[in-house]
């Protein structure tokens, strides 16, 4: 990017002499805008939350530090990890899952190690869209039931019914009607956070049905400890774990572009990719360690940076800051705990069907052609292979869903040739 951009973005940047009190409030401006998809995450998968909020202020500083502070982004809950973790949880427990999503923080910076050694094209050959593209779309696509269930009053597997189906398709698409209407209607920051608007809404409804229990809230202390959760080695977790981190890593790549254009600075060069790579990697590693869920770039942060032109990299410190004193108020978790999973399932039916469609806009956008074989039998046995619940193994190990079919995604494109067949 040429010097002039960046100076004429240096020039916009609506930060650069706030003072602390200042920088502290656009601070929480911006966690607000993280907030909804930060805390549905592990509501999703059965983690705690307030953990998932210090794990999402401790990843940022960490992430910092590795860049030295250039690059205005917050960290927080990954979304492509829901399904895995959710399998790991109830396979192995807590403990051990957060073994493996160690591991996937260590790939993370294995591949900032190639990327420092080999540049950038090294991801793009070894991770094409034809290969990405599905096994994204394989993490929305399978868990449409779930979000299906929960959003009929069921829990996510459908083995219990939580409440009355017919009051329970009213909240869940009230919240799913409000997240459509304030992501394609509404302006300014109130379009940044089409979540946290539509799960208002949702909880509201729940409050008024009466299917709201608040007997956690009254047996909540106001200040206590999370319930951190360190990990217990696993090589089943750690094997399974692994090929999840293929797809968001390569998203890493977008997010840094995408803020790079916001901003005119090319961080690609300064602080490189491979900083940022590592950034990503150490805190989703450092997250495991409290038995959070992993760390990644906030589109919707990224987004809340353009609107509001707040490019100092200290305004997100802040935000991380808050996290962190946040997750030290028991009433807030115990808050977020009482959210019906019918508020969550109406969330979840855009949520993951968004997250297929990121997927499928991949291989549109870098024109992926599926009239050729070779892509074709790709997308096919990747998909087939990952929505249809396919399972491989030996002995007690084995490995299914967005794992194996990432690991069949990047040996096809490897072993197939590339002439038309």
């Amino acid at each position: 990017m040429s010097d002039s951009v960046s100076s004429d973005s240096a020039e916009l940047d609506s930060t650069a002499n706030l003072t602390l009190f200042q920088q502290a409030l656009a601070g929480s401006q911006m966690l607000f805008v993280a907030f909804g998809a930060l805390v549905l995450m592990p509501l999703i998968t059965g983690l705690d939350p307030n953990v998932a909020l210090f794990t999402a202020g401790v990843g940022t500083l960490l992430f910092h530090f590795v860049t030295k502070g250039q690059v205005p982004i917050f960290l927080a809950s990954s979304f492509a990890f829901i399904a895995p973790i959710a399998y790991g949880v109830q396979t192995w427990g807590i403990a051990s899952t957060m073994s493996g999503l160690f591991a996937a923080g260590v790939v993370y910076m294995l591949m900032s190690y190639a990327v420092k050694l080999k540049g950038v094209g090294f991801i793009h050959r070894l991770l094409p869209p034809v290969v990405v593209g599905p096994v994204i779309m394989v993490i929305g696509l399978g868990l449409a039931p779930v979000a299906v269930n929960m959003a009929l009053g069921k829990t996510g597997d459908a083995s219990a019914v939580l409440m009355d189906q017919n009051t329970a398709m009213i909240i869940s698409f009230s919240a799913l009607i409000t997240t459509l209407l304030v992501s394609t209607l509404a302006k300014g920051i109130f379009k940044l956070v089409p979540i946290f608007c539509g799960v208002l809404v949702g909880y509201v409804l729940a409050f008024l049905f009466g299917v709201v229990d608040f007997s956690v809230i009254s047996n909540a202390a106001w200040l206590s400890v999370p319930k951190f959760v360190a990990p217990e080695w696993n090589w089943h977790a750690v094997l399974f774990m692994i090929p999840v981190a293929i797809a968001p890593a390569v998203e890493h790549v977008g997010d840094i572009l995408a803020i790079s254009n916001v901003t005119g600075k090319d961080y690609l060069k300064k602080p490189g990719l491979h900083r940022t790579l590592l950034g990503d990697g150490v805190a989703t590693s450092a997250a495991s360690l409290f038995g959070g869920p992993p760390n990644t770039t906030y589109s919707e942060v990224t987004g809340a940076v353009m609107l509001t032109r707040n490019f100092n990299p200290k305004i997100m410190w802040w935000a991380a800051i808050i996290a962190i004193l946040l997750a030290f108020v028991g009433k807030f978790g115990a808050i977020l705990q009482t959210i019906p999973g019918a508020v969550m399932g109406g969330i979840m039916m855009l949520l993951f069907g968004t997250i297929a469609s990121v997927g499928l806009n991949t291989m549109i956008r870098h024109r992926v052609d599926l009239s050729q074989p070779r892509n074709m039998c790709i997308v096919s046995v990747t998909l087939v292979f990952g929505i249809g619940g396919m399972a491989l193994g030996i002995g007690s190990f084995s490995l299914q869903g967005v794992s194996l079919c990432g690991i069949v995604a990047i040996l096809l494109n490897l072993l197939l040739p590339r002439h038309r067949l």
